[in-house]
């Protein structure tokens, strides 16, 4: 795979959405009192680690992981201990996982990667995964007294199942992470109703609900010239 820079393969489209993710998420932390820095810093990272991710490009992934360690920082701060635990011990590992495997699966000699088509042994093995990995976190959760149980559960459910498909490189991967997203804007607002300054946040999981829509749309695009086209 060839590592390029990662800016100069946006398209015009995809550099619009990625600047106007960046001002709007910025603004959101100006205008909310008290904003935290590192609530800014995570939110930025969050949007460019998207919108690469989108592209199917690795430099995505890269992000990704220094995007889980500052939203793990995060939630521990508003004790959503299923949000740290989840981006700290199971969101960066796949992440970097996720690296190795894009690189090891290029699409031809570009930097986009090689998608990959679900098979069903698979898609069992990931729906038991993902009801097993709730499950747990919901009995371990509960007894540490994290804040909004269920909520923080289905949080845990829809981004493993998000990370795991980013893994195997499917373009549903999307999907599962948009289903995230809403779930994290209604987690978000609870913690925002007690803490205005958590505004930003809400922002941050708007704009990546907007990215992951483009994701999705893209993906089903590299999946048409990689297979339909008949090059694979």
């Amino acid at each position: 795979m060839k590592l390029k820079n990662p800016i100069g393969e946006l398209t015009r489209f995809e550099l619009i959405l990625w600047v106007s993710s960046l001002v709007i998420t910025a603004g959101s932390f100006l205008l909310s009192p008290n904003g935290d820095i590192i609530t800014l810093i995570a939110s930025l990272i969050g949007v460019t680690a998207l919108i690469f991710v989108a592209k199917g490009m690795v430099w995505g992934q890269v992000l990704t992981v220094v995007f889980a360690v500052f939203y793990g920082i995060i939630s521990f701060w508003f004790g959503y201990y299923g949000e740290m635990i989840t981006y700290l011990c199971m969101t960066s590992p796949i992440a970097v996982l996720s690296v190795i495997s894009w690189i090891r699966h290029p699409y031809k000699e570009s930097s986009e990667v090689e998608v990959s088509r679900l098979k069903k042994r698979q898609v069992a093995f990931m729906l038991i995964l993902t009801a097993a990995v709730s499950v747990i976190f919901y009995f371990v959760l509960g007894s540490m007294g994290n804040v909004n149980l269920e909520v923080s559960t289905l949080s845990v459910a829809t981004s493993f199942l998000a990370s795991y498909l980013t893994l195997l490189r499917s373009p549903y991967y999307a999907l599962a992470y948009g289903a995230n997203d809403i779930v994290l804007i209604v987690l978000w607002t609870l913690a925002a109703v007690e803490d205005i300054s958590y505004l930003p946040m809400i922002i941050c999981f708007v704009m990546f609900f907007a990215n992951d829509v483009y994701g999705f749309i893209n993906w089903q695009r590299m999946k048409r010239e990689q297979y339909v086209n008949g090059e694979k």
